[in-house]
């Protein structure tokens, strides 16, 4: 699967990077959710180029793990079984 691709199964909105907040607004998708006691919720957006080096970890993750890589899901943890 290609970047293309991998990047297609997110949805996209303008927002800050995490990773990269002095571009300014940029396509950004949400990738996790922080909890700051008495500040509610706080969304952690990513930008395609961190989607995509995400996605990257995930894989040879799930390959050193042993179980399968599915992408689309850089916000949730690796699952599965061991081959």
């Amino acid at each position: 699967m290609d970047s293309r691709e991998i990047l297609s199964l997110y949805e996209w909105t303008p927002g800050l990077c995490f990773r990269h907040p002095s571009r300014g607004e940029v396509d950004t998708t949400p990738v996790s959710t922080l909890h700051p006691r008495n500040d509610g919720a706080l969304e952690v957006r990513a930008c395609r180029d961190c989607v995509v080096e995400m996605e990257g970890v995930r894989r040879r993750a799930a390959e050193k793990a042993g179980v399968p890589y599915e992408a689309g899901h850089v916000a949730h943890p690796l699952r599965g079984r061991k081959r």
